[in-house]
């Protein structure tokens, strides 16, 4: 078991000879396509430059590579890194396994390696490249801190090379935003770092209004080096992935499908710095019919499992424009319901409990293997989640027989401080055969400030994504690039003595007690109601001035009250001709005045 768990934890690196990149700097440009069984159409992007830029000086001077990618590496000693952007759920059971998973919302991980360097200036340098690739991709990744970000020990493997003669320190840091939204801000950002137009080659298919439709859609950025020697005769490599999957039915097909139906449109082209520029379709148990069709297929066996795929060569048609694959059903055969097995591995995750004081975080991983599995389980738990890891338990559920408890062959845990750090667990394990290990534990719920409330307080706060890593012993379902390649088709015939595998299960809302922020608005109206009313009569009190008049006695008789208003009346109208005559007499003085000022001129 122990061999198991270091094959998984301290697999050595096999990289590609230095002298098999020739050419100074190369592209390429590939898309996958494979039908499921459930009748949705995954779609995988894929775009790698590689750049043999020699050694850490020449980084100032980029061709095909990004200007921001290279002045990464040299102002905060990147070594490898990984991002990822997702929206929606990747389904297991029903998709099998991605070429690249990527957990529901933001994602980044990375390792930095130099020469006396140490942990304080790679938290440091941590923060301020989450800020970088925050401009670069329009995305929220500034808010990645120390209080979501961990340094995982077992679950990931490096897979860049820095060389064997110098010996430097290396660091890795691993951080989630499962509440990140992806949208057309961080598409056309993610299009711009490719060498060629978006207008153009494979990137022309990527029309936000079809992209963001899609029942999962995720944008990724791998960045790696490999060097011989320290700093010294080294490859930089590039790649931008981007996996979604359709459902046909919602774009009003009938079954049939085409690229036009899927993106808006065919494809523009091929990228003219392109090396490669290929389409791949899965022809596996399909009842489909191509159109036009392939150029020639393939067949790959890999793991005991074998596929055909059939490739077209875009570079081979350059006089064709909006180039488009239509899959037709066929009418030759009898309509059939396609049994995919199972992948070997797989996880789901939910709460338990009721109210809002005590709850507990359930994971089952099912192994439908018939050998036991070794598994890294993490945990990415944020500080507002206090966890007691003295109620961890893991309860192995065989398919046929009576569920018992294990107990993990490792344990890895960091206890989260408030507004300081997460909760950080690793748990090594195996996993029986044709089982499902319930691994749970009780968390409090807590109030929170109110300043650290979302915006949307009632939608919940989320939990992010368990990680779950393994070495398969068969290649079934299994689509990943091997560790020592990076192009698609390298993927083919790749047959290994195992396979690492990383899946990643549901995000979780977590409801906190939460106020009631309309309180503090109904708290302001009545109380500016309140000083409204009050103030108003005590400003007219204040200001205004209190003159007290003598009032005549009133006449008693009707004779007394006739004459007293004549009387008033006559006053009026004498006062009305004396205001009548002295205005007279004003313009007779100034008239006069008038003349004796131009008798002097």
């Amino acid at each position: 078991m122990e061999l198991k768990i270091k094959i998984i934890c301290f697999i050595a690196l096999l990289v590609s000879p230095i002298g098999a990149v020739k050419e100074f700097s190369e592209f390429h440009e590939e898309l996958y396509i494979r039908p499921t069984s459930s009748g949705h159409v995954n779609t995988f992007f894929q775009f790698t430059t590689r750049w043999h830029y020699g050694d850490r000086e020449n980084l100032h001077n980029t061709q095909l590579i990004p200007r921001p990618i290279a002045e990464t590496l040299l102002l905060y000693d990147v070594k490898e890194l990984h991002i990822g952007l997702t929206q929606g759920l990747w389904r297991y059971e029903t998709f099998g396994y991605p070429v690249v998973d990527s957990a529901p919302g933001a994602e980044v991980r990375a390792w930095f390696a130099a020469e006396n360097l140490t942990s304080a200036d790679v938290d440091d340098q941590w923060t301020k490249l989450a800020s970088t690739f925050s401009g670069i991709l329009c995305a929220s990744l500034n808010f990645i801190d120390k209080t979501n970000s961990v340094e995982p020990k077992y679950s990931f493997r490096p897979t860049f090379a820095t060389g064997s003669k110098v010996n430097v320190p290396q660091f890795v840091r691993y951080a989630t935003l499962p509440r990140e939204i992806v949208c057309t801000e961080n598409l056309t950002p993610w299009k711009k770092l490719l060498p060629c137009n978006s207008k153009q080659s494979f990137a022309s298919l990527l029309n936000s209004g079809y992209v963001h439709n899609t029942n999962y859609h995720s944008l990724g950025m791998k960045m790696r080096t490999i060097c011989e020697s320290h700093n010294t005769n080294c490859i930089l490599e590039f790649t931008e992935t981007a996996n979604m999957v359709y459902d046909p039915k919602l774009l009003g097909a009938n079954g049939d499908f085409s690229l036009r139906r899927l993106f808006g449109q065919g494809l523009n082209g091929h990228c003219a710095l392109a090396k490669s520029s290929k389409i791949y379709v899965n022809l596996d148990d399909q009842s489909y019919d191509l159109t036009p069709l392939p150029m020639y297929n393939t067949t790959s066996k890999r793991g005991g499992s074998t596929s055909t795929f059939g490739v077209y060569d875009i570079q081979r048609l350059d006089g064709d424009k909006l180039f488009n694959i239509a899959w037709i059903k066929s009418k030759n055969n009898k309509p059939s319901i396609l049994l995919t097995p199972p992948p070997p591995l797989y996880a789901h995750r939910y709460i338990l409990g009721h109210g809002q004081e005590r709850g507990q975080i359930v994971t089952q991983i099912t192994n439908k293997h018939y050998h036991a599995l070794p598994i890294v389980f993490q945990e990415n738990i944020p500080w507002f989640v206090p966890s007691y890891m003295h109620t961890l338990k893991l309860i192995v559920q065989p398919s046929n027989g009576v569920e018992y408890q294990i107990q993990p062959r490792v344990m890895h845990y960091i206890p989260g401080v408030q507004r300081v750090r997460p909760y950080h667990l690793e748990l090594l394990f195996e996993i029986p055969a044709m089982s499902t290990v319930q691994i749970s534990f009780d968390f409090d719920y807590i109030f929170l400030k109110w300043l650290e409330y979302p915006p949307d307080a009632n939608h919940g706060h989320y939990l992010g994504s368990a990680i779950i890593t393994t070495q398969l012993p068969i290649g079934r379902n299994y689509t990943a690039i091997p560790i020592d390649k990076h192009l698609f088709v390298d993927s083919f015939n790749a047959t290994r003595s195992s396979y690492f595998l990383e899946i990643r299960t549901e995000s979780l809302i977590l409801s906190l007690p939460t106020p009631d922020f309309s309180m503090p608005y109904n708290v302001i109206c009545l109380a500016c109601t309140v000083v409204a009313l009050a103030f108003g009569p005590i400003h007219s009190v204040a200001t205004k001035r209190i003159v007290i008049e003598q009032k005549d006695g009133q006449p008693q008789s009707l004779k007394g009250k006739v004459l007293q208003k004549l009387f008033r009346r006559k006053q009026n109208n004498a006062g009305n001709s004396t205001k009548e005559v002295e205005q007279h007499e004003k313009l007779l003085f100034g008239q006069a005045a008038a003349d004796i000022s131009i008798r002097k001129n």
